[in-house]
């Protein structure tokens, strides 16, 4: 149950592959870096018992380390079990205020006047449309009014949810079960299920959420006051995968080159977002990724083990430019999966790309290269990719929002 999609089916491949070796025949195998875990030779006399006595010699719980995972994998795992048992906490919370001060739906209603209050107007499709008309060699423009078709389809949810809830608390309307739901969600700081369902995925809770959509409409709304963007944030986007095949698709339409044979190339940029004031001449700078499982060295330019209790760490601007034909890495990269968020997990949509994973990028890292078969989310063809255990076991991965 727990491999669902062929990222899964990469780990478990370099997983087993430690245990199915000649290797593990030899006494000195180890299965971990410290040691605490190897290859096994038991007394002859007494098999049955040493390997019960070896076994009663393990760690009650297993370190990280025997997974090829860092130290830090606790901390995250304590945090995602906390999480949790804090939410069914406040699930058997009351819901009638006691004693004096603001009441509950007092405290509800001022919420949503606040966050009516900041949320922008819906955009002009039909003026953005005329700005930045259909073009042939511009794909950025059917990107951008896309974008606000989707915006504006989350934010007349809520401009409607919040105006009826503020009139159904005072006595206006009826409270149907909808409004209570979200009343109560707001009240509990969960972002509410009618917004969820027309909005981006996300792990946040309501108050960060809230600034979230917030610097998001700010990008949307920057890039029609001010023209296309010199680099792009990534996280902006409500679509990137869209995002990313309009680069392709204004490279190839450039060179007049079929969009099959063209692929993207990663330069990890030493400059600040603020440095580039310039677009590239092909492909976009991207910024606003996290690693998890490991960090950028900006000095060697490679990856390395993130640092004690630094559970992400930012990426550095990526310059995606695209190639024709490009040639398959022979080595000194990891391919790294970029998700939208946390959980790994995602559907397939009508479109056929996931909710949830947007694409693989390679990253320079000096670890030792292993050679395993392509999967379905990176080509149809049957071919040999260039990787490194060490970050895969690492369950190393970069994300466009945090949970917080």
């Amino acid at each position: 149950g727990r491999v669902t999609d062929d990222k899964d089916m990469r780990t478990s491949d370099i997983l087993i592959a430690d245990f199915f070796q000649p290797q593990i025949l030899s006494d000195d195998y180890k299965f971990s870096a410290s040691g605490r875990y190897y290859s096994f030779t038991p007394d002859v006399d007494a098999p049955h018992q040493s390997y019960l006595q070896y076994i009663d010699s393990l760690p009650l719980n297993p370190e990280p380390e025997v997974f090829g995972m860092h130290d830090n994998a606790n901390i995250t795992c304590a945090i995602t079990e906390a999480d949790a048992t804090f939410g069914i906490i406040l699930t058997l919370q009351p819901r009638v205020a006691a004693g004096g001060g603001i009441s509950r739906e007092d405290q509800i209603v001022e919420m949503a006047r606040l966050m009516a209050s900041q949320l922008p107007a819906l955009y002009d499709i039909e003026g953005v449309s005329m700005l930045y008309p259909t073009d042939y060699h511009e794909s950025m423009n059917t990107v951008l009014v896309q974008e606000g078709q989707r915006y504006n389809k989350l934010l007349h949810v809520m401009h409607l949810s919040l105006k009826d809830l503020q009139r159904a608390l005072k006595g206006f309307v009826v409270l149907s079960a909808e409004l209570e739901a979200m009343g109560n969600a707001c009240f509990d700081q969960r972002v509410p299920a009618t917004w969820t369902a027309a909005a981006y995925p996300s792990m946040k809770p309501l108050g960060p959420w809230f600034k979230d959509l917030l610097q998001r409409l700010h990008f949307i709304s920057s890039w029609i006051d001010m023209g296309i963007p010199p680099a792009f944030w990534v996280s902006g986007f409500f679509f990137p995968q869209g995002f990313l095949t309009a680069i392709l698709q204004n490279y190839a339409r450039k060179c007049k080159f079929p969009i099959d044979i063209v692929s993207f190339s990663f330069v990890m940029r030493d400059e600040s977002v603020e440095e580039l004031t310039e677009k590239p001449e092909d492909g976009c700078y991207v910024y606003g990724l996290f690693l998890e499982g490991a960090r950028w060295d900006k000095k060697f330019r490679t990856l390395v083990d993130p640092k004690p209790k630094e559970l992400f760490s930012p990426m550095p601007t990526i310059h995606m430019l695209p190639q024709r034909d490009r040639a398959t890495p022979t080595g000194d990269i990891y391919r790294c999966p970029v998700y939208k968020i946390l959980t790994r997990t995602g559907t397939l949509s009508t479109t056929g790309h996931s909710t949830n994973f947007v694409t693989w990028i390679e990253i320079p890292s000096d670890k030792p290269t292993v050679w395993r078969s392509s999967l379905v989310s990176e080509t149809n063809a049957q071919v040999k990719f260039c990787d490194q255990d060490y970050w895969i076991k690492a369950g190393v991965a970069c994300f466009c929002a945090l949970r917080y």
